[in-house]
Order: structure tokens, then C-alpha cells, then sequence
């Protein structure tokens, strides 16, 4: 049978995809997922796996056609103006946080600091349940995994609460201290810096239109395409631009954060933790989860460690544990730590999306809606 019609045995051993496949762009996402290539369809007479699903598409006897009273094969995503309310609530929340802490003080201000942080983490859980930084809607046939790791949303809470807490801790170390628990004071013997965490809550925003800028751009790409490595080309720059404008917009979210607070700016270490969550949420509502959370975690233990030596070399003929992070920190200051542990990140991450996400197999809509990773 391959050999008369070698098309007619693929199908065969795609069969369910043919079947509920809602256009050729689909098959040929589920192809590529399966490791079938443009040289491979060549072996199937045609020039490219779009082609090749093409043919695939228009011999199917597709369920929709033998059940006209289903549904439509995907839910329609939720309306621009509600993901884009969702994406300001943890803004919002975070401005209302801050002003709070600034009017509050002692014991009451720890109060309102935590249940504030509570507020903006429930935000922040519901921006990501809708809208461009969801994986509604996605369900292409392959190796993707639909679930964030609870472990990966942890690590990431972990370096935002860094970006709050961190480097006033690591001065403290440093300088001796610190001799009491955070007030919530920038000016106190651990202080608190708001800025970052303003800024990266008030980029959910622009996230969200970078995440729907390189949705749309890759989805008109995958429809003009006639191969997958035409895809990839194309594919790769629009990420590239996509994470260029968000670091942009973090950077000066973060200029305009500390002079409004009237803290000390710190652009590039909040532009590099930034673009370490862009990236690492672009991957996992496109399925791949298991490289950010190894790298969110990986990031997350430099950070954990550079504090633990500082203060692991007070312990006597223990000094040589902190002199790596008092060199960086003399040379660069407290704020290089998250920039170089973000940054590296991010750049890990950079490389890994070019390759993942310039798959046709990991855009094309299918089937139902995932589980929620909410």
C-alpha cells in the first residue's frame, strides 16, 4: 500500500489527527512534532511538510464534516479589553501596595506589606490565566507539557521577592548587619526597594502585548510560510524584536518607578529578571516547561548562595567563602548579583526559545483548551 500511495499510509498512522485537524496548518504542526521534516516529505513526493499536509487535509474525512452539529474545535480566546484589565490588575494592585507602605509605619506596615504581597500574587495569577500569557487554546499533538511546574512558579516568585528584599540584605551582610527584621523603611538597616517590583507588575502590560504581538506575528508567519526552515527564519527575529521592546519598556518602567519613589535606579538588573520571566512564560504556554524551571531554579540557588557566603564567611578561617561576591560587589555593586544570575538566565533561555519556539508545531491552535495552569 506505501508503495502505490505512500501518502495514504501516513495518513493511516496519523489518522486521528487528519481527522480532527480544522485546517492543513495543524497536520503540519502535529508532522513536525512527530519528527517529520521537509526532507522527509520529500520522500512522499512533495516539496514541504506544508504541501504534504495539504494533501493530508483535503483526502481526511475530518469528524467535523461527519458531525455538523459540533462545536468549533478551539474556544475563542477571551476579548482584548478583558486580558488587558487582567494585565493591569497586579499594577494597580502593586501602586496601591506602595502607597499604603508609605503611609503606614511599625507593626501596621508589616501587616499591610504582607497582605499586600498576597494581593499581588493573586493579580498576577489571574493575568496569567487569560489572554496572551495563558496557554488557552493550545493543544498541538506532541512532547508539550500544558501544566507550569508549582516548583517553577515558586523559583519565580523567589527572585521577584529578591528584587524586593535582596539586595538591601546583601548590603546588610556586607556591612555587618543585619541587626533587625525589615520595617518596610528604604533608608532602614535592611531596606526594602519597591521600585523593581513596581516596575515588573506594571510590565505585566507590556508583556502581555509583547506575548499577543509575537502570537499574531507567528501566526501570520505560519500561514505564508512553505517550509519549516522559511518558518524558523522568520520566526526567530520576531522573538528576538518581541523581547527587545520588553526589555525596553522594563528599563524605563524602572527609571520612572525610582525617581517616582525616590529610590536608586536600578534599570538592568530589573530589565534582566524581566526578560528571564518573558521568555520563561513564552516557553511554558507554549508547552515547554522543563527549561524554565531549571533555569528559574538555577537562578533562583545563585542568588540564595551569593548571600549565604557573605554571611558564611563571618565563621572563623571561613573568609575566603565571601570574597567572590565582595569582589563582584566592590566592582559592580549589590545590584550585579541579580543582573549576572538573571542575565545569564535569560540569555539560556534566549537560545533555547529561537530553537523551540521557531516550531510550527508549537503555534498552531488545536483541539480544546489545556488544563488551566492557574
Amino acid at each position: 500500500m506505501s508503495g502505490g500511495d505512500p501518502v495514504k499510509a501516513l495518513m493511516a498512522r496519523h489518522r486521528e489527527l487528519c481527522e480532527r485537524a480544522v485546517d492543513p496548518l495543524e497536520i503540519a504542526a502535529g508532522l513536525e512534532a512527530h519528527g517529520v521534516t521537509d526532507r522527509t516529505a520529500a520522500r512522499f513526493r512533495h516539496r514541504d511538510v506544508f504541501s504534504l499536509a495539504e494533501e493530508m487535509y483535503a483526502r481526511a474525512a475530518r469528524t467535523d464534516e461527519e458531525d455538523p452539529a459540533a462545536g468549533p474545535a478551539a474556544a475563542q480566546g477571551p476579548a482584548p479589553a478583558r486580558w488587558a484589565l487582567r494585565a493591569l490588575l497586579p499594577g494597580a494592585l502593586c501602586v496601591g501596595v506602595v502607597a499604603a507602605l508609605r503611609w503606614t509605619g511599625g507593626e501596621l506596615r508589616l501587616v499591610v506589606g504582607a497582605l499586600g504581597m498576597a494581593a499581588v500574587a493573586a493579580g498576577v495569577r489571574l493575568a496569567l490565566g487569560r489572554g496572551p500569557l495563558s496557554s488557552e487554546g493550545r493543544s498541538v499533538p506532541g512532547p508539550h507539557d500544558w501544566r507550569t511546574p508549582p516548583g517553577a512558579r515558586a523559583w519565580a516568585y523567589l527572585l521577584v521577592g529578591y528584587a524586593l528584599l535582596g539586595d538591601g540584605l546583601l548590603h546588610a551582610g556586607l556591612m555587618g548587619g543585619p541587626d533587625d527584621l525589615p520595617d518596610g523603611a528604604p533608608y532602614g538597616d535592611w531596606p526594602i526597594t519597591l521600585a523593581p517590583l513596581l516596575a515588573l507588575t506594571l510590565s505585566c502590560v507590556p508583556a502581555a502585548l509583547s506575548a499577543r504581538l509575537f502570537r499574531s506575528g507567528v501566526g501570520r508567519k505560519l500561514t505564508g510560510s512553505r517550509g519549516l526552515e522559511e518558518f524558523a527564519a522568520t520566526a526567530r527575529p520576531l522573538l528576538l524584536g518581541v523581547v527587545a521592546v520588553h526589555l525596553a519598556a522594563v528599563s524605563g518602567l524602572s527609571v520612572l518607578c525610582a525617581v517616582v519613589l525616590d529610590e536608586h535606579s536600578t534599570p538592568a538588573a530589573t530589565a534582566a529578571l524581566g526578560a528571564l520571566l518573558l521568555i520563561a512564560r513564552l516557553l511554558t504556554v507554549h508547552g515547554f516547561t522543563h527549561a524554565p524551571a531549571v533555569v528559574l531554579r538555577a537562578v533562583g540557588w545563585v542568588e540564595i548562595a551569593s548571600v549565604c557566603l557573605v554571611f558564611a564567611g563571618r565563621l572563623p578561617g571561613c573568609d575566603l567563602l565571601a570574597e567572590p561576591v565582595e569582589t563582584v560587589v566592590s566592582v559592580w555593586g549589590e545590584h550585579a548579583v541579580p543582573l549576572i544570575a538573571c542575565g545569564a538566565g535569560a540569555l539560556v533561555l534566549l537560545v533555547h526559545a529561537c530553537r523551540r519556539l521557531a516550531l510550527a508545531s508549537a503555534h498552531a491552535p488545536a483541539g480544546p483548551r489545556p488544563p488551566s495552569d492557574r
